[in-house]
């Protein structure tokens, strides 16, 4: 198990395929406003950057935006950005965020 950090995972469960591509920005919004990541997810549709292993977490409120609409690759996507807001508390923890969508919907959670 990882101690600390943000992990993402994500897959398209229309197509059962990984989100390979989808872009990702990770935002500390409070205590103050700092992007961590603006990065894509990788092949296995999960996020290879140091912030899953804990780099630059603090203690504070956290946002994830995914770009969907950016991913399906058209100026009609239903939904374009989805975000996704959450507090930590403690930083020895982790926070695997998986994500589970399609073009109309998504399901979003804290994973172990």
């Amino acid at each position: 198990m990882v101690a600390g950090g943000i992990s993402i995972h994500a897959v398209d469960v229309a197509s059962g395929r990984p989100a390979n591509g989808l872009r990702v920005e990770i935002w500390r919004i409070d205590p103050e406003k700092v992007r961590l990541v603006d990065g894509r997810l990788g092949a296995n549709g999960a996020l290879d950057h140091a912030v899953a292993q804990g780099a630059r977490v603090t203690a504070g409120e956290y946002e994830v935006l995914f770009h969907l609409g950016e991913f399906f690759g058209d100026g009609d996507a239903f939904l374009t950005v989805t975000p996704f807001r959450f507090r930590i508390k403690n930083v020895d923890e982790h926070f695997h965020l998986p994500l589970k969508f399609t073009r109309w919907g998504y399901s979003l959670f804290r994973g172990a």
